[in-house]
């Protein structure tokens, strides 16, 4: 079962940015398909960016042009850059395989005021 460690969560206000990591370890992780997840309270965990191993990208729409999601091979993590928070990007979140997800980790929590 995949372990993910997920970071760099916190508090920010609208119109500010933070920088999410994930660190993958029980996989081979240059071979999968990664994603960053959301789930906000009372909501279903969504998914908002993915990218291939190969690099390809996708988001959801509300995301597009805002967030970007990276990997690094060498070091086993995949990061999400976050710009431009809003308030409704409040949510805690997770990274997993792309495609079928296991073994979640705590998520990291990131709060936009307004």
């Amino acid at each position: 079962q995949v372990q993910l460690v997920e970071s760099g969560g916190g508090l920010v206000q609208a119109g500010g940015s933070l920088r999410l990591s994930c660190a993958a370890s029980r996989i081979i992780f240059s071979s999968y398909a990664m994603g960053w997840y959301r789930q906000a309270p009372g909501t279903q965990r969504e998914l908002v960016a993915a990218i291939t191993s190969g690099g390809s990208t996708n988001y959801t729409d509300s995301v597009k042009g805002r967030f970007t999601i990276s990997r690094d091979n060498a070091k086993n993590t995949v990061y999400l850059q976050m710009n431009s928070l809003k308030p409704e990007d409040t949510a805690v979140y997770y990274c997993n395989l792309r495609f079928n997800p296991n073994g979640w980790g705590q998520g990291t929590q990131v709060t936009v005021s307004s």
